[in-house]
């Protein structure tokens, strides 16, 4: 049976969920945009789910903006508040998911753009951010991560937004990888963009959220038949909100349960890690999402690694699954300074709810085994 430590990238779907979204897959298959009583069971049902995931992130239900994931959501987010308000230019910081980088990196020629340099921790530099703000007279848009996908980083977004808005720019965070393992608060943070997805917290794939502050004037990216107020037009995907809506009410109850867990899983890992020499911990001194560890291991090659790793069902990634097939090394170990050699060494392990010490156990069975071939230490599996 597989031992699969990449959580970051997807989640199974919780029973809980699915069962919720049955009756949308079977039998309830009306479009929710007709006015016969099957259509309106749809709209009802889209309607509660924006409920539930607004809740989850303290918004107001008619924030939330359905997509299709929350790829879609970070380019609704940008594209649709760069046209919308008129904005001369946008930043984001050098780590950020490709999904906001290569948005940005779209309207090099078209608009100023700048990159947020990190420190060697993968916190973002607020010198530079005040830099950025205070040189740039026209309105900006600044796109920083909650939590990054690979470290787990956690930034201090609340004080960055209170930055942000006090030069009189705009701030939009995509907090994809934080939902469901720290409190997300739309409101505290001050932000006025948020980027969420559902397959991140038990939820379906192709369903995701872009919660906005209604003080923004967003232009869609997808137009047809004005669904979700005009913003995102598209027959919505009833069953996957649904389940979205579900996921997200399962995570807020359980979140502080789900978080001592993780947190339990992740203190052990880092105890048998520590038993290894040589081994390079990502992040190690900064707050960090309670189910992440990225490290190092000088003299194995990552993807070799992951794929030795594999053969023993135990799945694993070295760095964000929506950059793995890229032959760079991580973009995020750049930018915090890594050498390229301790980069493409890396390794990124990411743990759920189902996860056990006993499959941490196997795991360092399995890497002592290796590393004892290669000669890097006597390992005694």
């Amino acid at each position: 049976m597989t031992i699969y430590f990449d959580h970051n990238a997807t989640t199974p779907l919780n029973r809980q969920v699915l069962e919720e979204m049955l009756p949308f897959l079977e039998g309830n298959y009306a479009n929710p945009s007709s006015i016969h009583s099957q259509g309106r069971f749809a709209r009802n049902a889209i309607n509660i789910a924006r409920e539930q995931v607004a809740y989850l992130v303290n918004a107001h239900p008619s924030q939330v903006i359905f997509t299709s994931s929350g790829t879609e959501a970070n380019n609704l987010a940008i594209k649709g508040a760069l046209r919308g308000m008129s904005l001369g230019s946008v930043a984001c910081s050098a780590i950020e998911h490709p999904s906001v980088r290569n948005v940005v990196r779209y309207f090099d020629g078209i608009l100023r753009n700048a990159e947020i340099s990190v420190d060697r921790g993968g916190v973002i530099d607020k010198d530079a951010l005040v830099g950025i703000c205070e040189q740039e007279s026209s309105s900006l848009l600044v796109s920083l991560m909650l939590a990054n996908n690979e470290t787990g980083a956690i930034q201090d977004l609340e004080v960055f937004a209170s930055i942000v808005r006090s030069y009189g720019h705009f701030i939009h965070t995509d907090a994809v990888q934080a939902l469901g393992k720290m409190t997300v608060d739309f409101v505290k943070l001050g932000v006025h963009l948020m980027s969420l997805s559902a397959h991140k917290i038990y939820g379906p794939k192709g369903a995701g959220a872009l919660i906005y502050d209604k003080s923004i004037s967003i232009e869609p990216i997808v137009h047809g038949g004005g669904q979700e107020k005009a913003l995102r037009s598209g027959t919505e995907n009833v069953a996957a909100i649904v389940g979205f809506g579900k996921a997200a009410e399962i995570a807020g109850n359980k979140l502080l349960e789900n978080k001592e867990y993780l947190k339990s899983l992740q203190q052990y890992f880092e105890s048998r890690l520590k038993q290894l020499p040589g081994v390079v911990l990502f992040s190690a001194d900064v707050k960090r999402l309670v189910n992440t560890v990225f490290f190092s291991v000088p003299g194995i090659d990552g993807e070799t690694l992951l794929m030795y790793l594999d053969e023993y069902d135990i799945a694993v990634t070295s760095g964000s699954a929506c950059g793995s097939k890229s032959e760079l090394p991580s973009h995020v170990l750049m930018a915090m300074g890594i050498k390229e050699e301790i980069a493409r060494s890396s390794i990124r392990v990411s743990f759920g709810l189902q996860n056990t010490t006993a499959e941490i156990d196997k795991f360092f069975a399995v890497l002592a085994a290796q590393m004892n071939v290669l000669g890097l230490f006597n390992a005694q599996a």
